[in-house]
């Protein structure tokens, strides 16, 4: 068959792109391996009829292209758990603690410190273009461990940055680099991504799947279910071909798979520097759990369900009325991998219990393993020191009549992400002007 764009990959970047395509006139089949769309989005029905996010789920109001499709769609928002009361949680080594009573004034100026540096170190990037900036090597070989240390943190301080950092799937502080935080930040006004505030504060009313099914529902009739893709020739036409031995041909593609699969599709057709910059990023390994009660257990001590863990399994959010997300990644995939039947689940409800001061009652506690689902292979980018050098100013660029979409070429929150760069995929091949991807807050 011959179309004239197609999609490869029904996560929310690849949906995006398609939506905005199809509603110019054009021709466009969106081929998706898994027997649903979304991606890293993901609605899961649990047996009380409740729908749990799986993946993706929180933007911010510095997200104004996830709110800006949100709006097209017909879509509320509402707030997120940053509007619920009560105390942040810390589940430290030696015992958990509610509130900041624990910590020593030095212990807050510390935090001070590192949020001033980052803030003054994004004012001098162009988010569009840090590899412009004339400290850019550096910089980008710098960890925000390292420069941490520079500015002579206490120890608690520094075991909470690192808990912090755990607790939110980026890796260890050693493997963020300076140059790529400041580049979140630059790209959302110069706000850091610890500030959940901003970047956390909102969602759709009945979470981000409902955002997957209205794009699908739009999109009726230009989705390839349980197609997963062997090749990709970039050419005159270009062909798609998938792993049961079918081919696809079409005057335009537009590649929304992460980074990790990817790697494993042959693509001929395109320069090498471009495939080189592709293959060089990375995402995070990670997983995700929900926890489910009958009750919001967190408001009998008085605690806002928000949790930074420093144990193997452990750190909170609310989801819902009575839900609780956690994240877990890379540096615990081994732990993960290794557990036996039962004790992830066990560890996870013993850190909820350290919190909440005694025995609390779960419904149920349900694992998505994103680092090793075969169509994922991560969750978030991870930008370690070196990797945005080394991926270069290709990054979120296209080679027509090849276009890339998803959350792996952005840098600012990684469903708002997926939005921009599908919409902006849509625009390059419409021959639409590109208005600026980052934007002031």
């Amino acid at each position: 068959m011959k179309t004239d764009v197609i999609v490869v990959g029904g996560g929310l970047g690849g949906l995006t792109c398609a939506r905005d395509l199809a509603r110019a006139g054009t021709d466009v089949v969106v081929v998706e391996a898994r027997s649903r769309v979304g991606g890293r989005v993901e609605g899961m029905k649990f047996d009380d009829g409740r729908v749990l996010q799986m993946g993706g789920e929180i933007v911010g109001t510095v997200h104004h292209g996830y709110l800006e499709l949100a709006a097209e769609l017909g879509l509320t928002i509402v707030p997120s758990y940053t509007d619920e009361p009560g105390m942040y949680g810390y589940d430290m080594l030696e015992g958990a603690h509610l509130g900041e009573d624990w910590l020593t004034e030095a212990d807050l100026a510390s935090f001070a410190r590192l949020d001033e540096e980052l803030l003054k170190i994004a004012a001098t990037v162009d988010p569009a273009d840090p590899w412009s900036h004339p400290d850019a090597a550096r910089l980008d070989r710098l960890s925000v461990g390292a420069l941490i240390r520079s500015l002579d943190p206490t120890w608690m301080a520094y075991r909470l940055f690192e808990a912090g950092a755990l607790s939110a799937a980026h890796g260890t502080l050693e493997r963020g680099s300076v140059l790529a935080w400041a580049r979140a930040a630059a790209g959302v006004g110069g706000v850091l991504n610890t500030d959940y505030s901003q970047w956390e504060n909102l969602k759709v009313q009945g979470g981000s799947s409902v955002l997957v099914d209205t794009l699908e529902a739009e999109l009726a009739g230009r989705i390839r279910f349980n197609a997963p893709v062997a090749s990709i020739h970039v050419g005159a036409p270009c062909t798609v071909t998938l792993i049961s031995g079918e081919v696809l041909q079409a005057d335009a593609v537009v590649c929304a798979l992460p980074v990790g699969p990817l790697r494993r599709v042959g693509i001929t057709g395109l320069s090498t520097a471009r495939l080189q910059s592709l293959h060089r990023q990375r995402q995070a390994l990670a997983s995700k759990a929900v926890t489910v009660f009958d009750e919001p257990v967190w408001r009998r001590v008085g605690w806002n369900g928000l949790a930074v863990s420093e144990h193997q399994i452990g750190g909170f959010w609310i989801q819902g009325e009575s839900a609780l997300s956690s994240l877990l990644g890379p540096e615990k995939r081994g732990y993960i991998d290794a557990a036996p039947p039962g004790t992830l689940t066990q560890s996870l409800l013993e850190s909820l219990e350290r919190l909440c001061g005694g025995p609390v009652d779960a419904k149920a506690v349900l694992w998505r393993h994103w680092g090793t689902d075969p169509y994922t292979l991560g969750y978030v980018a991870l930008w370690e020191p070196g990797d945005l050098t080394a991926v270069g100013p290709l990054h979120g660029t296209h080679e027509p009549p090849f276009y890339v979409a998803g959350s792996d070429h952005w840098s600012a929150g990684y469903m708002e992400g997926a939005v921009r760069t599908g919409r902006d995929a849509a625009r390059a091949i419409l021959g639409q002007p590109r208005p600026s991807l980052y934007v002031e807050s």
